[in-house]
């Protein structure tokens, strides 16, 4: 069992910590304020174990954010919500900030993946884990991230064809008129 930690301690984390947990949160979440929400929750959940707490404070936090992001019974309102705001007609247009909106677009179609497909590929590749690290933090095997990794990436790649598509399409109804 650890000695009581201060508060001071927890400060000093978090100082450093914080814009990384929040990136993950909001990539987690699907947005900023859902993020900020996911990470406080978790910080509460650490903060109530803080003075006997005993292990990495990091590791804790992902895994709580993790699950909490794949819960979805307390989410499911806000998701549908947010769902229909996705599926708008709205393309991002080429421009000289076009790592923004690629990187707007990726975030949307991982969105629209199963919350344990979206949390292995933001481990994965957001968080740059290895899969025993991804499935340390998820709970689960090893294999079980490969296969939520790889279903996720061919329904990610199976969403970018149709958005693709719709997109062509569009284009060549603009032409016509």
């Amino acid at each position: 069992m650890a000695a009581d930690r201060s508060t001071a301690e927890l400060e000093q984390f978090l100082a450093e910590r914080a814009d990384h947990l929040l990136r993950t949160a909001v990539l987690l979440a699907g947005g900023r304020e859902a993020g900020e929400d996911l990470l406080q929750t978790a910080v509460e959940r650490l903060l109530q174990r803080w003075r006997r707490f005993d292990g990495d404070p990091e590791g804790y936090l992902r895994r709580t954010l993790c699950n909490l992001a794949i819960d979805g019974k307390r989410r499911a309102g806000r998701w549908r919500q947010k769902e229909r705001l996705l599926r708008t007609d709205v393309r991002p247009t080429p421009d000289p900030a076009g790592e923004v909106d690629l990187r707007d677009a990726l975030v949307r179609l991982l969105l629209r993946l199963p919350a344990r497909q979206r949390a292995a590929l933001v481990l994965r590749y957001w968080e740059q884990l290895t899969d025993a690290e991804a499935a340390a933090v998820l709970g689960c095997a090893e294999g079980t991230v490969r296969s939520a990794v790889s279903r996720g990436l061919t329904r990610m790649r199976e969403l970018a064809d149709e958005w693709n598509d719709t997109a062509a399409m569009s284009g060549r109804e603009e032409k016509r008129s």
